[in-house]
């Protein structure tokens, strides 16, 4: 049943008529549509890393100084930074005693260029071929008596050849075949600076 408008003591519903149809006419509710589950999901998803421009380059930045920081320790023979071939104190043993004395290899660069520049010359080709082999032997005899004298030095100095480690004959054979200034973990020694074990 319908109420009838509430007079007022002067005989005018104009005000009470007029805040009927203002509370009427206003909206209801919120008055946007209620967002989907796919719209506020993606309203929440975020990059756990910022990303941006800015970012990016800061990133690449702290990775470059990471990497330079890294090849300055190989190179200097920080223990940290050594890849786990080169760590430990016997191979750093290996190294210095390697790198205080001339060994036959560091010459098998210098020597394969002129042994090729010599194989152009066709009356030269035999004598070039045989002197790479002799060379090749000559160095193979040097790895495996510096590998041996390495080995020895060290048992004497660890207590016996069974605290020795395994693979030290082969790793000085390896730094005794390249060159002096390619070697990686720099020499640290000069030559005929020979470490006491």
């Amino acid at each position: 049943m319908a109420k009838a408008p509430i007079i007022s003591p002067d005989n005018s519903a104009s005000k009470t008529t007029s805040e009927f149809t203002t509370a009427v006419d206003s909206p209801v509710g919120k008055g946007r549509p209620t967002p989907s589950r796919k719209e506020r999901e993606a309203a929440n998803r975020r990059p756990l890393v910022p990303v941006g421009k800015e970012a990016r380059k800061e990133q690449r930045g702290r990775v470059a100084e990471q990497r330079n920081r890294a090849r300055i320790g190989l190179a200097n023979g920080e223990e940290k930074f050594l890849p786990a071939r080169d760590k430990g104190e016997q191979r750093k043993y290996v190294r210095d005693y390697i790198d205080a004395r001339w060994s036959v290899g560091e010459a098998m660069i210098p020597i394969m260029v002129i042994v090729i520049l010599l194989s152009l010359i066709p009356a030269a080709s035999a004598f070039t071929l045989i002197a790479l082999w002799g060379f090749f032997v000559f160095a193979i005899i040097d790895c495996l008596l510096v590998g041996q004298r390495i080995r020895s030095k060290l048992a004497a100095a660890h207590g016996g050849a069974d605290n020795v480690e395994a693979g030290l004959r082969w790793y000085a054979a390896m730094r005794a075949l390249q060159m002096k200034p390619m070697r990686l973990p720099k020499p640290q020694v000069k030559r005929g600076e020979f470490p006491t074990a």
